[in-house]
């Protein structure tokens, strides 16, 4: 089976791919690559992998030929970077993804995922599921939810589309990513004895580790069409839906810190708690790793020094540290491209 990722080179792409190949498949990674293509070192030399430094908005079709899996990452990947350039991330996040499912049904290819986001739920009170009301309050989620859409439409016996609106992900990956509520609070507590909390604690989000979406991806692709085909499954746990000031409290307890708190920012205007039961009475789908396991990963190797805090491990800085950056070629492209 050949299987093409796009953004694979990313925070979720790089733990993706060495999952892909480890099931034998041959996988192609179509990637801008602003974080490097060091973050897929560890398999840079498998046979089975070929990467392409491209554009979804603009790359080859031809790159489709014989691909029977498309796995569409590719996007700016949260709410604050979607707010840098709304018109740009409705670009890149919504067209530029719309764009890939269509070339892949012309092309031919048998299954296409689409990574979406809870965050598409903005801000509702009791459990939802995938038939509750959204409410999409960044671009960043308006954008998930146009490609949704678009990709649905395309849906056919002979083209598979599954959507996945994964949990707030966490979790050690060769892309470090420090802006993510997790793994900010235990950087917190390794850098300064204390977590920065985003007030007013209150708010609830639904969790999932990065090996657990790896996962979520061979499942699906691994199931009967007709379980997947135009569905749309939430991704994560029940378990892990938690209100931020309580999750700081069993981060600090799983890395054995005591429990101090830094607030930071104006009231998160996001809320939601999720129902996971969808994928897992379907699919048979189940998370395997908790908070607790990404806190502790990611604190031992703070400790061990093999993972450091720099600004390429927070998503906006990196984006703008490369707009203002005028020392390569590359940036000058982005300037005029991605931002």
């Amino acid at each position: 089976m050949q299987v093409l990722v796009t953004g694979g080179g990313g925070y979720i792409g790089s733990v993706l791919v060495p999952r892909l190949l480890q099931e034998k498949y041959k996988v192609k990674v179509l990637d801008r690559f602003f974080f490097g293509k060091e973050t897929l070192s560890s398999v840079s030399e498998n046979p089975n992998l070929t990467l392409i430094q491209d554009d979804t908005r603009w790359f080859d079709p031809k790159i489709l030929r014989n691909i029977d899996v498309v796995m569409d990452l590719a996007a700016l990947s949260n709410d604050p970077s979607g707010e840098i350039d709304p018109q740009k991330t409705l670009d890149i996040n919504y067209k530029g993804r719309a764009r890939v499912a269509k070339l892949s049904k012309e092309a031919g290819v048998k299954r296409y995922i689409l990574a979406s986001s809870c965050s598409i739920y903005g801000f509702r009170d009791g459990i939802l599921n995938e038939e509750s009301p959204i409410n999409p309050l960044t671009t960043y989620a308006k954008a998930n939810r146009l490609a949704e859409i678009a990709a649905r439409k395309l849906a056919s016996d002979k083209f598979t589309v599954t959507m996945l609106r994964f949990a707030t992900v966490f979790g050690y990956s060769p892309r470090m990513r420090f802006d993510l509520a997790v793994n900010g609070m235990v950087l917190g507590f390794f850098k300064n004895k204390q977590i920065p909390i985003m007030r007013d604690g209150t708010q609830w989000r639904p969790f999932i580790h990065v090996k657990d979406v790896a996962e979520s991806y061979v499942k699906v692709i691994q199931s009967p069409k007709d379980k997947v085909n135009g569905e749309l499954f939430n991704v994560g746990s029940d378990g892990q839906n938690y209100q931020i000031l309580p999750l700081a409290r069993e981060v600090a307890h799983a890395i054995k810190i005591p429990f101090k708190k830094k607030w930071y920012g104006d009231p998160d205007t996001r809320s939601y708690k999720i129902s996971f039961k969808k994928i897992k009475e379907v699919l048979g789908y189940k998370t395997r790793y908790t908070v607790e396991d990404g806190a502790r990963e990611i604190y031992a190797n703070l400790k061990k020094g093999t993972l450091t805090d720099s600004v390429k491990t927070r998503t906006v800085e990196w984006y703008k540290h490369l707009l203002e950056s005028k020392r390569t070629v590359d940036s000058i492209v982005i300037k005029n491209t991605l931002l």
